[in-house]
């Protein structure tokens, strides 16, 4: 039988995803593209924004609608929070026992009973699911954390995810190790990926040291989004020591307000963010830093949407991912007063992304002339496409193969995009 895998959201959804696909397919299944035919189509949901609910709800109905028929099965948070909006899946399972999911598609297979799984309590075991590969990617994934203790008043993901955990270090040894053979590049993420290994007594940056250290194979080691206050000094000697780690940090911001970062419950001041941000610059000459923004939040005025942007030039992002205020059910912003109307909202997000490209194009500006290693992951036009370690998109003038690890010179920026000549 053929299913099909639609993934939303983060990349922990990526990771989980893969690893029930990969099961499927030790199992005799065959995986196609969610736009062919197939018999099982699988999406694994979202619940960050009011958007993202509704875009997995589509995502369901796409499903029946290509392949009429077909078993859909269903998994994440927006299965886990809202389960009784999701009326067309054969298989419902939440953010518990995902492990199960090859399982109870072939149980309904067999007896055709719809299964709803989805625990009333997020199980505070970490959920060991593994997978050697990620289909058509030359960057793999891997969650070593699942879970948030923050309770950002805006943030439904705590209680969808339940409590910070993490994977037993020697796990994610054996997993890097597994992952390295078929990927050049790693991306460590989770929930909240800085508050790796507490119950372990181990912190990040010590796991990555033993990362570093016991697999010399490995390219490129990336983390995915990072606190402020969780970039301890010692992640950055190792950042700084180990040029395998990439020089790119992805570090939630959501306003540039002190006064809706208190209502927001944020545990920073705008003022400590801009001293870590530059601590990180100095021990790390040209790293990009990139940021989580969202406007519009119940309160925000003019002056604090000002100020905002006043910040984020103070900063030199590199660039932004801007999200407008999305009301969550059984969130604290929920009962707060003097929420913005949609149009500003809009309008305020449209003038960050505009912001956003600036400072992109300006840091990319600082590259011309410069070399940079850059992992191949795709050919066109004739041109191979990748990243840097700065996570800079180049087009390199060249043919490669997928995984190809090469040295390129940085020579113009044409349309927002980075050319580069193989040196």
């Amino acid at each position: 039988m053929k299913f099909s895998v639609t993934i939303l959201g983060c990349k922990v959804n990526a990771y989980e995803a893969e690893a029930a696909a990969a099961e499927l397919s030790g199992r005799g299944f065959t995986r196609v593209d969610p736009s062919e035919p197939a018999d099982i189509s699988i999406v694994y949901t979202c619940a960050v924004t009011n958007t993202a609910g509704q875009k997995s709800r589509q995502m369901i109905r796409r499903g029946k609608r290509l392949n009429p028929g077909c078993i859909t099965a269903v998994a994440g948070c927006y299965s886990q929070i809202a389960p009784e909006m999701i009326e067309d899946a054969e298989v419902i399972i939440g953010t518990s026992n995902k492990h199960k999911l090859p399982d109870y598609i072939e149980e309904y297979i067999r007896t055709g009973e719809k299964i709803i799984d989805v625990q009333k309590e997020v199980k505070n075991e970490f959920e060991l699911l593994t997978t050697d590969h990620f289909e058509t990617h030359t960057r793999a994934y891997l969650k070593i954390e699942d879970g948030c203790n923050q309770f950002c008043a805006y943030c439904v993901i705590p209680f969808a995810r339940g409590r910070e955990r993490s994977m037993a270090p020697d796990q994610v040894i054996a997993e890097v190790k597994r992952l390295s053979e078929h990927h050049p590049e790693i991306v460590l993420t989770g929930i909240h990926t800085g508050r790796y290994g507490r119950e372990y007594g181990v912190t990040l940056s010590q796991m990555i040291r033993r990362i570093l250290a016991e697999d010399s194979s490995l390219r490129r080691l990336r983390i995915s989004s990072i606190e402020i206050s969780e970039i301890d000094d010692d992640l950055l000697e190792v950042m700084a020591e180990d040029p395998r780690i990439a020089r790119h940090l992805h570090i939630p911001l959501q306003a540039g307000s002190d006064h809706i970062l208190q209502l927001m419950g944020r545990p920073y001041t705008t003022e400590a963010y801009l001293k870590r941000i530059g601590e990180i610059r100095e021990k790390i000459p040209g790293i990009s830093i990139s940021t989580d923004l969202i406007v519009g939040f119940p309160g925000e005025t003019e002056e604090d949407f000002a100020d905002t942007l006043s910040f984020l030039k103070d900063c030199r992002f590199s660039f932004l991912h801007v999200f407008p205020f999305s009301l969550r059910s059984g969130t604290r912003a929920e009962q707060m007063p003097d929420h913005i109307d949609s149009k500003t909202k809009k309008e305020r997000a449209g003038i960050c992304l505009s912001l956003s490209e600036k400072l992109y194009d300006e840091y990319k500006k600082q590259w011309l002339g410069r070399s940079a290693y850059v992992i191949a992951e795709r050919s066109e036009d004739g041109d191979v496409l990748g990243h840097t370690s700065e996570y800079l998109p180049v087009r390199i003038r060249t043919q490669a193969e997928r995984g190809e690890y090469i040295q390129v010179k940085i020579t113009g920026l044409k349309d927002h995009e980075i050319c580069a000549e193989r040196m």
